[in-house]
């Protein structure tokens, strides 16, 4: 993996959160925080950017789990103003809607767009700004839902490799029983990441800053990694597959 200093990125980071804000005229941001790393990580480099006034939090379940107390905990351990919103009934009236019964996936994906919907909401109201949460290993594998958790005004921690997001969240003082835990988008009961992505982050990771940074080979890599080739191909096929989501939608030229 590549060498970061992550006192610097973590103040380049709260630069860009800053000067996009004021760019924008945005009175503050508006994040949705899960109780995971990453939303965790965003919101406190919000606050570092801004400060804790400027800053809404929408915790917005739809189990009640630990997740939501993590969330609470992050809110209340930052001082910021915090909002608990129960989708179940939102996302529950559209199922209703539909005349059948969506798979896991597919509901888990009515989830995440009915939290970017609430998410503008409240940022149109007070003229604030949504702050994604989406980081580069997600973003590079299509792991988020189109329109939904990868939908955004900006994505401070874009660029930053989930192994990378948790370095920074040590150095920004993240509670550490939320920086232990199993990653999951709370799509379902016992989803987690890394099984949904059938690759552990840290392989994940390795992987694709060689492929995708490094440009390199497909044979280097699973020898430099000592993995087998096919490792390596499942991780280009998931980037390949992904391309749509990473970019507006596009048309024939004429």
């Amino acid at each position: 993996m590549r060498m970061l200093d992550y006192g610097a990125a973590i103040e380049r980071v709260v630069d860009f959160i800053r000067e996009n804000v004021e760019n924008a005229g945005a009175g503050g941001v508006v994040i949705g925080i899960s109780g995971g790393i990453d939303s965790t990580t965003t919101t406190y480099l919000a606050v570092k950017a801004l400060g804790k006034e400027r800053v809404l939090g929408l915790i917005m379940p739809y189990y009640h789990n630990q997740d939501v107390e993590d969330a609470k905990l992050v809110c209340s351990s930052l001082g910021i103003e915090c909002k608990l919103i129960d989708i179940r009934p939102i996302v529950d009236s559209f199922v209703a809607q539909l005349g059948f019964q969506p798979d896991k996936r597919s509901l888990g994906n009515i989830m995440a767009r009915t939290r970017m919907v609430l998410l503008y909401a409240h940022a149109n109201a007070r003229n604030y700004l949504v702050l994604g949460t989406s980081n580069r290993s997600e973003f590079l594998t299509g792991y988020f839902t189109k329109w939904g958790d990868g939908a955004s005004d900006y994505a401070p921690l874009i660029n930053l490799y989930k192994t990378e997001v948790w370095e920074v969240a040590r150095l920004l003082g993240v509670p550490e029983r939320i920086i232990e835990k199993k990653p999951t988008a709370g799509l379902w009961e016992g989803q987690t990441d890394e099984d949904e992505l059938g690759i552990s982050y840290h392989l994940l990771d390795e992987i694709l800053w060689r492929l995708v940074d490094q440009k390199m080979e497909k044979e280097r890599i699973a020898e430099e990694l000592e993995i087998p080739i096919e490792r390596v191909e499942y991780v280009e096929n998931l980037v390949r597959r992904s391309e749509h989501k990473r970019r507006l939608p596009l048309g024939p030229a004429f």
